[in-house]
């Protein structure tokens, strides 16, 4: 009886050589990816004959781009898989070779979810049982995702450390934890996750405790390093007025906490890990050239009703310390703490400015994966959120989202590489518009 070596959705922990052999293989690398594909096939090799599921392009490595066509790339590649087919011939009781297409993968994407199949983790691309919350997939199904993406990264580079800015915030906090999940996964010192706090006019004691709990909770080590002083020095630099709480007053400061850990990256030989989320991508609700960039994104193909679900599943499945902090910021109001607080708690929410991040979830699967109407739209939300918003709510968040998505495109069109989750992921290869696209036909 066949037993196929195969994940899908619903799917638990892939077995080790599986995760080896995804976490080493290299595009372009012909020779290393055969050597691995050979050892994996020896694994499940014996009496009981299995069926090892690869995509077509396994020998390859994953999406070579523009040398996809070159001739010469195109000769060495028959060779190598020339080579594979020979080897698989001289074992004994070799398992049953199954191929599977792969769509291109987009370069953005890291290449463990790069295409469909790719690597055995295929996109969560099914509707969940909950219509107002379409994206399917179990939190630890998104999460080994995105550990697996980053491991698969950090292996292809040789990078050993990575710097993380947490802010006591949702996105930050899973960043966080994925880093922590692949470093293990990968046998890395963990002293390689250099973790900074950055506190600003707007950061309050609750999220800054939180910071400290987490990174306490994970036995990381949290460097403090206050903002404050070096944009009071800026503002006067440009002549900008501290009582002047405008775009400047906050952008300033996402700026400097970016060239903070850009510059700590390049002391330590180390890269800077993405905090955004895909629905602050779609939205473009980041500071460009500030939280905007990175040197890999992973969030990025995880919405951030997900990304809350993935936070609050890790804390009852790893409870004490961290798990307290964990909870807290689940429940804590998303701000980019940007204002300075009142009477110690938080000025601004960042769903009173831009709308319920549930329904810009729902508008993003509709829109960019059913590629629905706005019309569709708004009956489908109507209907999913019947009793909870009213017909009045849901156009207004509708249009600011339809707005956002093609006024903002310039922000997605040079965003740092990413892990694809699911089937929507924004890329400038994947859905994305042009930077001067009109959103004038949807009126």
């Amino acid at each position: 009886m066949e037993n196929p070596i195969k994940v899908s959705c619903g799917m638990t922990l892939p077995p080790k050589a599986y995760i080896d052999a995804l976490l080493r293989l290299r595009p372009g690398a012909f020779k290393t990816n055969v050597s691995l594909l050979v050892s994996l096939a020896k694994e499940f090799s014996g009496k009981d004959r299995k069926t090892l599921v690869l995509p077509q392009d396994a020998v390859r490595g994953g999406d070579c781009g523009s040398l996809n066509s070159h001739p010469a790339f195109v000769a060495s590649l028959k060779k190598a898989e020339t080579v594979f087919r020979k080897a698989l011939g001289k074992l004994s009781r070799a398992p049953k070779i199954v191929y599977e297409s792969v769509a291109p993968s987009p370069r953005s994407c890291s290449a463990p979810c790069a295409s469909k199949n790719a690597m055995a983790l295929p996109f969560l691309d099914g509707e969940g049982p909950d219509p107002r919350f379409p994206f399917c997939g179990r939190p630890d199904e998104v999460f080994l995702r995105q550990t697996v993406g980053l491991a698969r990264r950090l292996a292809s580079i040789g990078c050993k450390d990575v710097v993380v800015g947490l802010s006591g915030g949702l996105d930050s906090a899973l960043t966080l934890l994925v880093s922590f999940a692949a470093f293990r996964l990968l046998g890395l010192d963990e002293k390689g996750i250099h973790v900074y706090t950055m506190p600003g006019f707007g950061t309050t004691r609750r999220t800054r405790g939180n910071a400290d709990m987490l990174a306490e909770g994970l036995g990381l080590r949290l460097e403090t390093i206050d903002i404050t002083a070096a944009c009071r020095q800026h503002f006067k630099d440009i002549r900008q007025s501290f009582r002047r709480h405008d775009v400047t007053f906050e952008n300033a400061q996402a700026r400097e906490r970016t060239q903070i850990l850009m510059d700590k990256a390049n002391q330590l030989d180390a890269i800077v890990l993405g905090t955004g989320d895909m629905s602050e991508i779609a939205l473009g609700w980041c500071t460009y050239n500030g939280d905007h960039m990175s040197m890999f994104g992973v969030n990025a193909g995880v919405p951030k009703t997900v990304v809350r679900e993935i936070c609050r599943w890790w804390a009852l499945e790893h409870p004490g310390l961290a798990a307290d902090a964990l909870l807290d910021i689940v429940a804590t109001p998303v701000s980019p703490e940007l204002l300075p607080a009142k009477s110690g708690k938080i000025a601004q929410k960042t769903e009173d400015k831009v709308g319920p991040y549930e329904l810009h979830d729902f508008f993003i699967w509709r829109f960019a994966a059913r590629n629905e109407s706005p019309a569709q739209i708004l009956s489908a939300a109507g209907k999913a959120f019947k009793g909870q918003y009213d017909a009045a709510t849901l156009k207004k968040w509708l249009q600011v989202f339809l707005s956002r998505l093609h006024r903002q495109a310039f922000k997605r069109n040079c965003a740092p590489d990413g892990v694809r989750i699911f089937g929507v992921y924004f890329s400038p290869d994947a859905w994305h518009v042009p930077s001067d696209v009109s959103d004038e036909w949807l009126r």
